[in-house]
This record gives structure tokens, C-alpha cells and sequence, in this order.
């Protein structure tokens, strides 16, 4: 079981499937943050801290957290060029077969969710993830002629619970729906669902 910490713990191991949500730098405002994390320590005080329980709270988190990030209301939204989304993509599945098996993706306008299986044999995630989001940060301030962060240095991952995957998968696949994007989300070319 790899395990790495920053401000989240992250338990990543081998052979189960991790869904993963990464964001734009500055795609939320501190102050939303701050008030997302204080509203989940008090819910998390008042309850008896039961496994079941503990990742109910982290459930309910998440799904502020992401209907913050899907309103995009705030920060930059580069994923919504082309170019941009185009060189993301490439490189999540550069990785699959590699790392893990890419089972699917959204890219949204300001953050990617995915779901991967991690290979036996795979490098770290955190490792993948980090040489991912160095190049296409370097590659996207080339074409955006800037320069600076690209992307939030923490990422979101958890693993999918047995029986969760196939609503997982439905939930990041149907975002786009969710946030207005499109009517269907096979209509949006930055999203990917493996062949069964």
C-alpha cells in the first residue's frame, strides 16, 4: 500500500480502482475552501467517527468540494481550449497500460476526474501523477504564453468501494451533464469510457 501525505492521506494500493479529481491552480478561492474543510471538521466532531460514517462525511465533502469546481465561477478554465484539452487527454492515456488501466475520464473546464486501475507492478501514483501534470503544465504555459503554477499541487483520490465502480464511472462520465455543458455526455470530445 503506497501512502503519501500533504494536506490529504492518500492509501493507493495496487490492483484497486482509485477515482482521481484534479484541479487548475486557483480554480477555487481560499475562502471556500476554508469554509468547505471547517463545515466537514464540525460534521466529523459530532459524529462517533465510524468508518461507515467517516467516509459518508468525506462522500458529502466531495460533493461540495465538486459542485463548487462545476459551477466554474471562479479561476481559470483552460481545460475549455482545445489545445489545451486535447494535450491532457493524450496524456492521461499516454499513461494507461503503463501505470494503470484507464477505465474513463471527464475533462471538465477547470479540473479532470478519472478512474484507473492500478497495475501490480506500477509506479506510485503519486509519481504518475506528478510527471503528468509537470508536462502538461509546461506544455499548456507554452501555449497560453504564461508562466506559474497550472495545476492545484494536491489531487483527490479515493478507492472505489466494492459494487461502487459502475457509479463512479456513471458520475464522472455524466459531470458534463450535470453542469450544462451538453445534453449527452458522449458529446463532449474530452471524455473517455474503456471498451468492456
Amino acid at each position: 500500500m503506497v501512502y503519501y501525505e500533504r494536506n490529504l492521506p492518500h492509501r493507493l494500493p495496487p490492483g484497486e480502482a482509485i477515482f482521481l479529481t484534479f484541479r487548475l491552480a486557483g480554480s477555487l478561492p481560499r475562502t471556500v475552501l476554508e469554509q468547505l474543510q471547517a463545515d466537514t471538521e464540525l460534521a466529523q466532531k459530532r459524529l462517533a467517527i465510524e468508518p461507515a460514517q467517516l467516509y459518508a462525511e468525506q462522500k458529502r465533502y466531495f460533493g461540495r468540494f465538486d459542485a463548487q469546481l462545476g459551477k466554474g465561477e471562479y479561476g481559470p478554465t483552460y481545460l475549455r481550449q482545445p489545445a489545451i484539452a486535447s494535450l491532457v487527454a493524450q496524456s492521461l492515456r499516454y499513461f494507461d497500460g503503463k501505470a494503470y488501466s484507464l477505465l474513463c475520464y471527464c475533462l471538465m473546464p477547470n479540473h479532470v476526474h478519472a478512474v484507473v486501475l492500478l497495475l501490480d507492478e506500477s509506479p506510485p501514483l503519486v509519481k504518475t501523477l506528478q510527471r503528468l501534470k509537470s508536462y502538461t503544465a509546461s506544455k499548456a504555459n507554452k501555449l497560453l504564453s504564461r508562466s506559474g503554477a497550472c495545476w492545484q499541487a494536491e489531487s483527490y483520490d479515493h478507492i472505489v468501494r466494492k459494487g461502487e465502480l459502475a457509479r463512479i464511472v456513471a458520475y464522472v462520465l455524466e459531470n458534463l451533464v450535470k453542469a450544462g455543458l451538453v445534453e449527452d455526455w458522449e458529446q463532449w470530445p474530452y471524455t473517455y469510457l474503456a471498451p468492456s
